[in-house]
């Protein structure tokens, strides 16, 4: 996958990879920031996280357009 945020200094080729793992029976997602957020008890409770956390992220960054994730 090609593209290339607003705030990366130069284009690159960016892969698409599981954000979700499991350490110990709770669930993490690990964000393009680098840090890594949970733990969740369930798998499902840690994909719906990354949703609102992606909601939190783009209004924080007043961009809350048209965009795809």
């Amino acid at each position: 996958m090609f593209g290339q945020r607003n705030v990366d200094p130069s284009p690159g080729t960016h892969y698409r990879s599981e954000r979700v793992s499991a350490v110990n029976g709770q669930y993490f997602f690990a964000t393009r920031e680098g840090t890594l957020e949970g733990p969740f008890f369930t798998r499902v409770d840690a994909e719906r996280e990354i949703s609102f956390y992606i909601q939190r992220m783009a209004q924080g960054s007043g961009s809350l357009g048209n965009r795809t994730y």
